[in-house]
């Protein structure tokens, strides 16, 4: 019930002294305690007939005691002291604790016995108001319907973004403002502009979606979740819909990277709803937890990424409404299992994805935490950033995705991939890693697109996160990228170690000098004038690295060998 409605009843003539009439406030409770805080829960209006003020400086630390317990107003009678003391009304108005004033002729058991029907009647009426939202969903009802309903029954507008800021439902004014606030708040919900935003379900922010309610509902939150509640329940309907599309897509590409014969891959093709005729591109993905800077330790297991924050949320809060790739949840294929994705327009039509742990091209050890975990998040993830009709599935410590390019190109795949993942590197606690192969035709090609993109997403986590593309793969980054850090450092230390020694031990320039040597392509003239040396200078020194190196500058395998020794160092 609000003081609002309160204030409207005829009897008993109540006054509001200071606060905001919008409060809500669910019980009555009446003391004079001085202490009252152990004995409250948090929402009462508190009705005081003033016995425990005995000096002005007494009501400041009753209004903090209430304050403390989350008392939501505090109605002060007059019948003790003939007036509300103007010590009390100061501590209510700085404190922000709405204070009635209660008149002397109107008991407080009368008070409550007129408040308590109304709070009854509240309370059956959000039970019917929550019976009426289950329903909705129950019967297939989707989320613009959903909303509609919301509106209506709850007065809540907003909207629904997935973590990456595509939107689900609604039209904010910002997604990717409202994604960014979502990934890095301290807790949830949180104020962010002029919508309140709301963690839906409870998976890890950056595969998850965010419910963005219009307005301040910090003081009503138990609305927000209830419509978050409702969005959890209307997504894991539609995971359990895609189940057997994530299955047949995984068959679809363990076929491939086996060699199945064409016939068969083809057959597939046509099974997961793609056309062997139309172009398309492959992704690959790894999103990489960290271990988070703060949280709740009952949020975190072995069985799930680690959290982005502490949830701010009351006892009715929504179960987690799907489960992390690897996990064995009943009824949930294995390895398979990832969030629907986004409903945003001009989304490509279906996509399917998966493959296996050790297949070619994608035979690096698994990252994060546990290994799934990571290539389930990735999966999420890449999902998300794709739209409505993909597939994603873990594989190789990553997640694969098949896009039909019917509505877009290579480019414009590449400029979607790279404005989520600018997004999402605004959470703290993860990296995300994307690798796209070029436009392919046939399902021949299909092996070779998944080993293309997980060279580039290899590249990209060299680089640590970010989107690269096919173009960027194919020179001797993707080489060093593919190759162990430590034998990449002990390759170069081996080829260079005499000319860091001599550098070192006489303040001279070997090393960069063949670096500038080799990058004017063996010009001794451009060398000397980048370096702003004479050109003997230049000879002496090449001739000493390569007495200190045993190369020959003038063979190519040594120039190769030196150069790769440089980039790799």
């Amino acid at each position: 019930m609000r003081i609002r409605d309160l204030l409207s009843v005829g009897e008993p003539r109540l006054r509001l002294l200071t606060g905001d009439p919008d409060r809500d406030f669910s019980t009555v409770h009446i003391t004079d305690l001085p202490e009252p805080g152990r004995y409250l829960s948090g929402g009462e209006l508190v009705l005081t007939g003033l016995l425990w003020r005995q000096r002005p400086e007494d009501s400041a630390r009753f209004v903090s005691a209430l304050v403390q317990a989350g008392v939501a107003a505090l109605g002060a009678g007059q019948a003790w002291l003939g007036h509300i003391p103007a010590d009390l009304v100061a501590a209510c108005e700085q404190a922000g604790l709405p204070l009635l004033e209660v008149p002397t002729e109107v008991s407080f058991r009368t008070l409550a016995e007129r408040v308590t029907p109304h709070l009854r009647g509240d309370a059956r009426a959000e039970l019917g108001r929550h019976r009426r939202l289950v329903a909705a969903v129950a019967e297939g009802a989707d989320l613009p319907e959903l909303f509609a309903l919301t509106a209506a029954e709850l007065g809540v507008t907003g909207a629904v973004l997935s973590a990456a800021g595509t939107v689900i439902v609604g039209t904010p004014d910002d997604p990717a403002a409202l994604a960014r606030a979502y990934l890095t708040a301290p807790r949830l919900p949180c104020r962010a502009g002029d919508h309140t935003l709301f963690t839906v379900g409870r998976g890890h922010r950056a595969g998850g979606w965010l419910l963005a309610c219009d307005g301040d509902l910090l003081d009503r939150a138990d609305l927000g979740y209830e419509l978050a509640a409702c969005v959890a329940l209307e997504r894991s309907r539609i995971e359990a819909g895609r189940r057997v599309e994530r299955r047949l897509a995984a068959h679809l590409l363990t076929a491939a990277l086996a060699d199945a014969d064409t016939a068969d891959l083809n057959a597939r093709f046509r099974t997961c709803g793609l056309d062997t005729s139309e172009p398309y591109a492959v992704v690959s993905a790894t999103v990489t937890p960290t271990p988070p800077t703060f949280g709740d330790p009952e949020d975190h297991d072995s069985s799930k990424p680690p959290r982005t924050s502490v949830e701010d949320r009351d006892p009715a809060t929504p179960p987690r409404t799907s489960a992390p790739y690897g996990s064995g949840a009943a009824g949930t294929p294995p390895r398979m299992s990832a969030p629907y994705g986004s409903g945003a327009a001009g989304t490509p039509p279906r996509t399917s994805a998966s493959s296996r742990p050790g297949a070619a091209g994608d035979r690096e050890p698994t990252s994060g935490a546990g290994g799934e975990e990571a290539g389930g998040l990735g999966g999420q993830v890449l999902e998300e950033l794709l739209g409505r009709e993909v597939v994603a599935a873990p594989g190789g410590g990553g997640a694969v995705a098949v896009v039909p390019l019917r509505e877009l190109d290579v480019t414009d795949l590449a400029d979607r991939l790279r404005a989520g993942a600018g997004v999402l590197s605004a959470a703290p606690d993860v990296r995300v890693c994307l690798g796209l192969s070029g436009a392919l035709t046939g399902a021949a090609a299909l092996r070779g697109g998944v080993e293309e993109a997980g060279h580039a997403r290899r590249l990209a986590e060299a680089r640590g996160g970010g989107v690269v593309t096919s173009d960027e793969i194919y020179t001797h980054a993707l080489l060093l990228a593919t190759v162990p850090g430590d034998v990449r450092r002990s390759y170069a230390r081996r080829v260079l170690g005499p000319l860091l020694d001599y550098d070192a031990r006489h303040q001279s320039e070997l090393v960069r000098t063949l670096a500038t040597f080799l990058d004017c392509a063996g010009s001794w003239n451009a060398c000397a004038e980048r370096m702003h040396v004479h050109v003997n200078t230049v000879r002496y020194r090449i001739k000493r690295v390569e007495e200190l190196t045993g190369r020959d500058l003038s063979a190519m395998a040594d120039r190769v060998d030196l150069f790769l020794a440089l980039k790799a160092e």
